[in-house]
């Protein structure tokens, strides 16, 4: 039964996946459906962490909007993810960087690795 779950969701993985990691600072193009239309939605923001693993993976992206923080969790192998696009690369000790909800400023921010 366990090899029959693991074959269905290896199908669902998606080929194509940005290299991206905690800390990085992303672009997440997202698909929003509005009644009968669907448009494309960008959130940048960092990525405050990445769990589990396989079909299942998830990633947590936070923004601040107007002085207040905007978190969203997506599914990694998502149909309503589009595409990753990575701005920058953040410098970080910790996996996962839950820290960050209690800071405003540039406090919030993450240090960038200059390759």
């Amino acid at each position: 039964m366990n090899n029959i779950i693991k074959e269905i969701e290896a199908a669902q993985l998606k080929s194509e996946i940005a290299d991206f990691n905690v800390g990085d600072t992303v672009k997440v193009y997202a698909k929003v459906k509005e009644g009968n239309r669907e448009r494309t939605q960008v959130f940048e923001g960092t990525v405050l962490k990445r769990q589990n693993g396989g079909a299942r993976e998830t990633f947590t992206v936070r923004k601040s909007s107007n002085g207040i923080g905007v978190e969203k969790t997506w599914p990694l192998h998502s149909p309503s993810v589009e595409k990753i696009e990575v701005i920058r690369h953040g410098k970080v000790r910790r996996a996962k960087l839950n820290y960050l909800r209690g800071r405003v400023g540039k406090k919030a921010k993450v240090k960038e690795i200059v390759k």
